[in-house]
């Protein structure tokens, strides 16, 4: 249900026979499966988006089994013998690699992951780049306290280094700007202006050899988001796939837009 709704709205904005299309049957419908979007209240853009992503997902997957163990003990171990494709994994999923070091016997150890959106904190109170806040996520972290590893080789909780490095990049990659922080028992927006690129975003320096040597990217859309926590206004620029001109969709009003207008103080998703 959500799928056909989603690919009617798709039609009816590809149709160009109104001004303006309203989402609202899609919006309802993906509402029923996530009664939080239902409410009339302010709601997280990005975790709209992972719902949103993950309903078509599912409901669009090709099931691909891999060759069968011979012996199963448990349901965890049969899970792992299937792998989900679909059109949203095969445009929106990449891979990172975590090497997570023990700083008492300097053993590696390597964790690959799967992601659909990067969630980049954001390095500076006033103003930063894109790339700013790319070398903060990938630069090397050290987990201690509450976040130590348990080492096997020590058998023993320990120290260690960790550094993420990208081994595969999608065909869209999503990049989520962490404007809301925890400050005690107190949420905030940080409002920094964060400047990303038109074009030619190179993902290159976080990159293993030889996967994304090519990994550059064109900015193609932009959620924004205006004003404070609970009373906020979402927009979104976007590029036009055929045309390459950008327009700006504000609730009714969608205007065509020049370049120089895209980049903006309130950023809060982009898509390259």
């Amino acid at each position: 249900e959500t799928v056909t709704a989603f690919g009617c709205l798709m039609s009816d904005m590809w149709l160009g026979e109104s001004d303006c299309v309203s989402p609202e049957v899609f919006h309802s419908v993906l509402g029923k499966q996530y009664p939080t979007f239902s409410k009339r209240t302010q709601q997280d853009a990005q975790e709209f988006l992972i719902c949103v992503l993950n309903e078509l997902h599912e409901a669009l997957k090709k099931v691909r089994a891999q060759p069968k163990r011979r012996c199963v003990t448990d349901a965890k171990a049969s899970r792992g013998t299937v792998s989900d494709t679909s059109i949203i994994t095969q445009l929106f999923e990449g891979q990172l690699s975590y090497d997570i070091t023990c700083l008492e016997c300097k053993t590696t150890t390597n964790r690959p992951e799967s992601f659909t959106i990067l969630s980049l904190p954001i390095p500076s109170k006033s103003a930063c780049s894109l790339q700013d806040c790319l070398k903060c996520f990938f630069q090397q972290d050290t987990l201690t306290w509450n976040n130590q590893i348990h080492c096997s080789w020590c058998g023993t909780k320990q120290d260690a280094a960790v550094k993420a490095t990208l081994i595969k990049a999608p065909q869209i990659i999503i990049f989520h700007l962490k404007r809301f922080e925890w400050q005690g028992k107190h949420k905030r927006k940080l409002s920094t202006d964060i400047c990303y690129p038109l074009s030619s975003l190179d993902l290159s320096p976080y990159s293993s050899p030889p996967c994304c040597k090519d990994a550059e990217y064109s900015l193609c859309a932009v959620v924004n988001h205006s004003g404070f926590l609970d009373d906020g206004h979402y927009t979104a620029f976007c590029k036009h796939s055929v045309t390459k001109n950008w327009y700006s969709f504000d609730d009714a009003q969608v205007t065509k837009i020049p370049n120089s207008s895209v980049q903006t103080d309130t950023a809060y998703l982009l898509f390259y």
